[in-house]
């Protein structure tokens, strides 16, 4: 017969291709981890991973099996869930995908602040600036900017602006540019992942993309900023990322007579299974604790 913790066991140690970070994950030792993972091949009948020294990868056999084992995994925890909501309670695992930059800037106090209504909630937070999918296994991913598939359902949090910004010192050396030709004589501090690398502006309804030299391209704000502050160049920023170092002056905002493409902070769940009362709470929290307009913008 199967056992449930059992298949928590593969399934982690699927997802982690280590059985050591599956236990940690688990909170069990390595030992009972390779005793559950030995006991459900044995119930199986079937070798399901193949283990060396250096990694561990599924057989085919493990890779059937491990659709159905996340479906039977993902089942009854949104079973013992629903049950736990019925009674008003919010308890058992979230996971949560962000981006890098605003989970440490802004995410991390919202989300403390909800664990602390919530304490029955175990949550997991990966901070990435990758696309996830719909099959990673989120419960919900906050993004800024596109979706990264059709397998989500979004909902907007808060808007976003972005501006240009540059250190004081970079201008007095190099100028300010007044035209969105004027930038291409500048330094950018670019921010480069999948496509994003442009700077797209509109100005009399119609849409410029600029192309300035490169100084850096960086897929993270947080280091753009630094970078900015340095001196290196001009850096297109959210407001989210630079609000306390223009509040200060430590960066100008420039105006070239055109406005830089707007985006959208959003949180999204997979549309192919019941969205979960934590999800629907969480999205609840952030947009009180972020605030309309958000606290950045003031």
């Amino acid at each position: 017969m199967l056992k449930l913790e059992s298949l928590l066991t593969f399934v982690a140690t699927a997802e982690a291709s280590s059985i050591s970070e599956a236990a940690r994950r688990l909170q069990i030792s390595k030992s009972v981890a390779s005793e559950r993972l030995a006991e459900l091949e044995r119930n199986v009948g079937a070798t399901l991973m193949r283990r060396s020294t250096r990694k561990l990868r599924l057989t085919e056999d493990g890779v059937a099996f491990l659709e159905r084992a996340k479906r039977i995994v993902r089942e009854v925890t949104e079973a013992t869930a629903e049950a736990s909501e019925r009674r008003g309670e919010l308890v058992g695992p979230l996971r949560i995908s962000a981006p890098v930059s605003f989970g440490i800037l802004h995410l991390s106090a919202a989300v403390n602040g909800f664990l602390k209504e919530n304490p029955r909630i175990e949550l997991s937070l990966d901070l990435d600036d990758r696309f996830v999918g719909a099959a990673d296994g989120f419960d919900a991913i906050i993004r800024h900017g596109p979706l990264p598939d059709s397998g989500w359902i979004a909902k907007r949090l808060v808007p976003s602006r972005r501006m240009l910004v540059a250190a004081p010192e970079y201008l007095k050396v190099n100028g300010t540019p007044r035209t969105i030709g004027d930038l291409e004589r500048h330094r950018g501090i670019i921010y480069s992942i999948r496509g994003a690398s442009d700077w797209r502006f509109r100005q009399s309804g119609r849409w410029s993309v600029v192309r300035p030299a490169t100084a850096m391209r960086i897929n993270n704000g947080i280091i753009m900023r630094d970078a900015a502050l340095q001196g290196l160049g001009i850096a297109l920023l959210t407001t989210f990322v630079v609000h306390e170092c223009v509040t200060s002056g430590r960066l100008r905002v420039l105006d070239v007579g055109a406005d830089a493409e707007p985006a959208t902070i959003f949180i999204a769940y997979p549309n192919d299974r019941r969205v979960s009362a934590k999800v629907l709470a969480l999205i609840a929290h952030l947009r009180t604790a972020f605030g309309t307009p958000p606290y950045w913008e003031a």
